[in-house]
């Protein structure tokens, strides 16, 4: 007789008896619902808001794949025209305009959050932290480079659109801190 032992999960997601095509969709939804949290700010045509905590929390939640696969449905969902960009925006100008290098980049930004949690980076505290600001360093390099196009260089870009939203992240990385361990541990004890 032999006993076979399932893999541990690599992700949150695997820890849920919920198939991808479930999933995928329904954290667009939630990208969607988070983004409407925007808050213009007057030097800046980027606003705050909280798709980006989103974005990066459905990478270490879903994993590489299917993080970067919801986090593309939520863009092309926005592109094809539903209001579901930050302050209920839409549409394919929003892609080619400032703030398109940063919603071009949130795929990408998904992915490498989720081969990070895939490596089990979203089970510490401190890893968590370092994960998604290593996730959002990728959405500014990329909105950064596309808003240098509109504002005038590379310079204000970065004064715009990188340096006025770093101490909201890494406000969001403590939060996901707390959530991400946390659900672990949950799933852990569920598991008992």
């Amino acid at each position: 007789m032999s006993l076979t032992l399932a893999p541990a999960p690599r992700t949150l997601a695997e820890t849920l008896a919920l198939p991808s095509w479930l999933l995928v969709p329904a954290a667009s939804l939630v990208i969607a619902a988070c983004a409407q949290v925007a808050i213009p700010l007057p030097f800046t045509p980027v606003p705050l808001t909280g798709q980006t905590f989103a974005v990066l929390l459905t990478g270490m939640a879903l994993g590489s794949r299917r993080g970067a696969l919801a986090v593309a449905l939520y863009v092309l969902e926005g592109a094809l025209g539903l209001p579901f960009f930050a302050g209920g925006a839409a549409g394919l100008a929003k892609l080619v305009g400032p703030t398109g290098g940063y919603l071009c980049a949130f795929p990408l930004a998904a992915f490498v959050a989720g081969l990070l949690a895939e490596r089990g980076w979203d089970r510490k505290p401190l890893t968590t932290v370092l994960g998604m600001l290593a996730s959002s360093l990728t959405i500014f390099l990329f909105g950064a480079l596309w808003l240098a196009h509109f504002v005038g260089g590379i310079t204000p870009a970065v004064v715009q659109g990188v340096l006025p939203f770093l101490p909201g992240d890494v406000l969001k990385s403590l939060l996901a801190a707390g959530l991400l361990p946390g659900a672990w541990q949950l799933t852990r004890n569920q598991t008992r």
